[in-house]
């Protein structure tokens, strides 16, 4: 059945009700037309519920908007949506992608996340290349899919909105990295699933690192706004040097209103899963009385990351799920634990991103975070450097 509007219906309910389901929720195609959007085709899914989100086709297939009952929750930042062929990836010294980087979910990878790096280019058996030399966060996020099929899927009585698409991060004498990617969200409900596939098409052997950079902004975020997770330990901060480390007046849990000359803070948290492997990370604002939650898969993503971005006209703050530790890819090859693709090996993922609406919903969401690990109260907890190793890559 769909719950709608205080009632739940079966499809004839529907059916009888209006004559297309686009009346209540559904998912749409449409082509953005100005500026540096121009060109972009976008999915529109809208659940019924007052919760829309737009998928950027031409963009990896990332969520751009996300907002619920007229309430902003994705970030837009000075950068805006802009159509992948505008992208300078290898500029500013590999800080070009920052002129793309907007929207709610921003994929990282798919050899590489974290700041610049190079690495030997032996695995490719090409002479001429030496190195392969990876920009910020790597290629994906600036790749056009190709849609493969999107719509809304009847199971009885239940109504799921779904998209598919196929993200080719590709060259010669190099990596040849495929994103499978599949978006749902079920009429009359508050959730988004994402399903993504990486699968090594190539016959060299290629390196693999992925994270979600998932951002939140105005006016979920906001002074007083608060980091909830269950957090064990406070494995990292970059900014934990002496005194520095408290010299922004900005902890981990509790986020300020928009500030003025404020450099970008990144802490690493190890968590703690619940019996099913799963590890919940949310930004609560009690004041709305509603909450966002990711939800990942510890085997999938044993790391996270927690980015705040707080200067005035980009303030955000970033729930980020990552295959492996703050310190990079060079700390990863060296600590062997840089996932390595055979041809045809692949890895999933998977996520659901989730509105919790009312005191009741934010409490029972607290109680179930707090249940797996009480995180700590201490707004400046002291770094413990404990970067737990990932085996069996």
């Amino acid at each position: 059945m769909v719950s709608l509007f205080g009632r739940t219906y079966s499809r004839r309910d529907v059916a009888a009700h209006t004559g297309m389901l686009s009346q209540f929720a559904g998912v749409r195609l449409v082509t953005l037309g100005d500026g540096v959007e121009r060109g972009i085709r976008m999915l529109e899914f809208r659940t019924g519920t007052g919760l829309r989100f737009t998928v950027l086709v031409d963009r990896a297939m990332d969520i751009a908007e996300l907002d619920y009952k007229g309430n902003a929750i994705g970030w837009h930042s000075p950068a805006g949506f802009k159509n992948a062929f505008l992208s300078e990836y290898e500029g500013e010294g590999g800080l070009g992608w920052l002129r793309s980087f907007s929207g709610l979910l921003v994929t990282c990878g798919l050899d590489h996340i974290l700041f610049m790096d190079e690495e030997p280019a032996d695995h490719y058996v090409y002479a001429p290349r030496k190195t392969v030399s990876h920009s910020i966060h790597g290629r994906i996020a600036n790749i056009p899919a190709r849609l493969t099929g999107y719509g809304e899927t009847w199971d009885g009585d239940a109504c799921t909105l779904w998209a598919e698409g196929i993200v080719q991060q590709s060259t010669v004498f190099g990596e040849d990295l495929h994103l499978i990617r599949r978006i749902e969200a079920k009429v009359g409900s508050n959730e988004i699933s994402l399903s993504d596939r990486v699968v090594n098409h190539g016959f060299y052997e290629t390196p693999h690192m992925y994270c979600y950079h998932i951002n939140v902004g105005a006016p979920l975020l906001e002074e007083g706004a608060r980091y909830v997770a269950p957090v064990a330990d406070v494995v990292w901060a970059a900014h934990a040097a002496g005194a520095d480390y408290q010299k922004q007046g900005v902890g981990y849990r509790t986020l300020p209103a928009p500030q003025f000359g404020f450099h970008e803070q990144v802490w690493q948290h190890e968590m703690t899963a619940d019996a099913e492997g799963r590890v919940p990370v949310a930004l609560v604002n009690d004041r709305l009385g509603l909450a966002f939650e990711v939800e990942t898969r510890k085997e999938q993503f044993p790391c996270q990351f927690e980015w705040q971005n707080l200067q005035a006209g980009q303030y955000a703050i970033g729930l980020e799920p990552a295959t492996n530790h703050v310190l990079g890819h060079a700390y990863a090859r060296d600590k062997g634990e840089l996932i390595r693709l055979k041809h045809g090996e692949e890895r999933r993922y998977d996520a659901v991103f989730r509105i919790h609406d009312g005191k009741a919903a934010l409490d029972a969401l607290e109680t179930r975070i707090a249940g797996l690990a009480r995180q700590p109260a201490d707004e400046y907890p002291a770094p413990s450097g404990r970067h737990v190793p990932i085996v069996g890559r």
